[in-house]
């Protein structure tokens, strides 16, 4: 919330946020721009809709676990089978073995949301090593200052789940 306006999805926060403060993250050339968009539309369209509600989501909250043994079987087999796909594509082709980010050698806010995405992984114990750009540049993501500070509440939830046994990556 800012004052009266209120935005409620995450990318159009960040882009909102960025564009305020005039971040760098934020390119303003509109080819740079433009891919950043690009990568954040990829990740909301594509890989989180797989590992998030497919995988993640009905595993670790009541609300989104199916109706039957088989279709939750059913529901995590196709999740974890789509977002190995995507995550091949975003280890190959998207970050690939010279990119240190997302979009290049600077810093983005589509690697805060695309991280972010990846990150409620975590909560299932997820293993990228299958994917080492993948790797790279989530380890990197996760030295920033801040990571511990804005994932600790996902940490804390992952703790609680510490005994519980999942379908992952």
């Amino acid at each position: 919330e800012d004052g009266d306006f209120r935005l409620t999805e995450s990318s159009a926060i960040l882009k909102y946020l960025a564009d305020k403060k005039g971040s760098p993250s934020y390119p303003k050339d509109l080819r740079e721009r433009a891919r950043v968009n690009e990568m954040m539309d990829w990740f909301n369209s594509n890989i989180y809709k797989d590992i998030g509600y497919g995988l993640v989501y009905p595993q670790t909250f009541p609300t989104h676990k199916r109706r039957s043994d088989e279709a939750q079987a059913s529901t995590l087999a196709w999740g974890k089978e789509k977002a190995q796909d995507w995550l091949k594509v975003l280890d190959q082709h998207l970050i690939g073995p010279t990119k240190t980010y997302l979009c290049g050698d600077k810093i983005t806010i589509a690697d805060y949301l695309g991280a972010e995405m990846l990150s409620c992984g975590e909560l299932i114990r997820r293993d990228f090593s299958a994917y080492p750009n993948v790797t790279r540049w989530f380890d990197k993501m996760k030295t920033l200052k801040s990571w511990p500070k804005v994932n600790e509440v996902c940490y804390g939830f992952a703790g609680s789940l510490k005994d519980q046994k999942f379908v992952a990556l």
